[in-house]
């Protein structure tokens, strides 16, 4: 397709903002994919494209976690795997959906994310700790699926990986937010390689918003440590609203 300048001024500042809120809020995909659409890419090309930029970003937080000894790579390379396996059969299942399909699908599933966000209180209550094989059971179990719905779709992969691995493994936040960062970029980069090799990708402009995705992803870190995160949410439900509004006009008033 025909790129123009609009189309990367709409995309290139969202991502660099997915970038930013995902570093440690995670869910940066609820602003990433909607950009590519709301920009008018059809939505397997959006969801392709996405997953370059999306990796590229995702790779600064992986290498800066596993450097400061974050990431418990004893255990994570089993998750790793199990991530790669659904990320495959979920991106396979994807290119399967027809383009109306899958925007009624999203019709559905903004909804439902909306809410999510709104009443979500996430807490810092850890659990107690699980036998090691039950917890690798478990998170091994999660990786898969989650791994699987990356590859189909992607958006809140981080989010739901993190509460998964809190409450059902029993992982403290630290540790699963490590893991997070390793499933999450293995699922990528899984998913990628699938579009990649089905002439998806939209390689100009995934790699002008990849970059603005990585330094979103490096300044993230430092800023919402200082700053918190009370504006997550609320750009997050503007840009779903705005990607809403413009689903029921593509499927319904055209």
């Amino acid at each position: 397709m025909e790129l123009d300048l609009i189309t990367f001024l709409i995309v290139c500042p969202l991502v660099f903002l997915a970038g930013f809120i995902d570093s440690i809020a995670g869910g940066g995909g609820l602003v990433s994919l909607p950009a590519y659409m709301i920009a008018g890419l059809p939505a397997h090309n959006a969801i392709a494209t996405n997953k370059l930029s999306s990796s590229m970003g995702t790779t600064v937080s992986t290498i800066r976690l596993s450097l400061a000894g974050q990431i418990p790579w004893k255990e994570a390379w089993v998750y790793v795997l199990c991530a790669i396996g659904g990320s495959t059969l979920g991106a396979h299942l994807a290119l399967m959906v027809p383009e109306r399909s899958f925007k009624i699908v999203m019709l559905v599933v903004i909804p439902l994310t909306a809410l999510y966000l709104i009443f979500y209180k996430p807490t810092a209550k850890e659990k107690e700790a699980l036998p090691r094989r039950q917890t690798v059971l478990r998170a091994g179990i999660i990786a898969l699926l989650i791994g699987m719905y990356d590859g189909f779709y992607g958006p809140g992969t981080g989010t739901f990986l993190i509460l998964l691995l809190t409450s059902l493994a029993h992982y403290k936040l630290g540790q699963a937010n490590g893991i997070t960062k390793a499933i999450n970029l293995s699922s990528n980069l899984t998913a990628l390689v699938v579009y990649v090799l089905n002439g998806r990708v939209i390689w100009l402009l995934g790699l002008a918003a990849g970059i603005c995705n990585m330094l979103g992803n490096y300044l993230g870190i430092s800023v919402f440590q200082k700053k918190g995160s009370r504006i997550v949410t609320p750009i997050m439900l503007t840009v779903l609203g705005i990607f809403f509004v413009r689903l029921l006009v593509e499927l319904f008033l055209t």
